[in-house]
């Protein structure tokens, strides 16, 4: 891709709560969905962590509107994963497949987690992920000859802290730019060990969706959309949309 990279004001939607929040988001999801597939592409999507995701995923998965999507035609990626056993409950993939997943009809083939800890390092994980992503999807531009994905649509949590996927404040993987995916260690975010993609890997996505909930999050939300904000919650654009579709709650300290 040549010329200047596009820089995408955020858009902001806000929701009475929670519960209004997930279902407005699972809506979006499958509008999201069916576009990418109406002309004939494979939908490239990647899934977030916590409550607030497991509840737009279950509630897409209760949609009656689900049914019009294609679920053999989307790839499900993740942006980052808690580095535990396979089928641990704490584990993205896990919350993903029990809410959603095991809700739909969709291929194997397409669905790729980050790696559980199976034995090997960390280090090992992430750059299986990385070649994985490489191997899988069209690349928009290359880094140091390894394919940076495109992804449709790619969901986002914010942490209090204002981190993102598992790139925290300070931590040297928010400035890693030479591979899209790395392992972090001492996360002050229980478990301390995980798998995250990079802020690079995060901005090949037509659309990046920040999915917030709940009143400990607003000052985090609130500074991440000022333009002096070095949080990691404020590196991750869309090429095309940035959209923070917030609560109430997490709106609150938006000036």
């Amino acid at each position: 891709m040549s010329g200047p990279e596009r820089v995408i004001d955020p858009e902001l939607l806000i929701h009475r709560d929670a519960t209004a929040l997930a279902h407005a988001v699972a809506a979006r999801f499958v509008t999201a969905l069916v576009d990418a597939q109406s002309n004939g592409r494979v939908a490239q999507v990647v899934l977030t962590g916590g409550r607030v995701a497991a509840a737009v995923y279950r509630a897409v998965a209760e949609s009656p509107a689900s049914a019009t999507i294609d679920w053999q035609r989307v790839e499900f990626w993740w942006g980052d994963e808690r580095f535990l056993p396979p089928g641990d409950p704490e584990r993205n993939e896990t919350q993903a497949r029990d809410a959603l997943l095991s809700q739909v009809d969709f291929d194997p083939a397409r669905v790729h987690p980050m790696p559980a800890d199976t034995g090997q390092t960390p280090e090992a994980a992430a750059e299986a992920y990385a070649t994985e992503l490489a191997a899988t999807i069209s690349a928009l531009s290359d880094v140091k000859g390894r394919a940076v994905p495109a992804f449709d649509v790619l969901m986002l949590g914010v942490g209090p802290d204002g981190h993102v996927a598992s790139l925290f404040p300070g931590y040297p993987q928010l400035e890693v730019t030479d591979v899209s995916a790395v392992a972090v260690h001492d996360s002050p975010k229980p478990p301390p060990t995980r798998i995250s993609l990079t802020v690079p890997a995060l901005n090949r996505s037509r659309e990046v969706w920040f999915v917030v909930s709940g009143e400990d999050k607003a000052s985090a939300v609130a500074e991440a959309l000022t333009e002096s904000s070095t949080l990691p919650a404020s590196a991750p654009k869309g090429r095309n949309r940035t959209l923070w579709l917030l609560d109430n709650d997490a709106a609150s300290q938006i000036q």
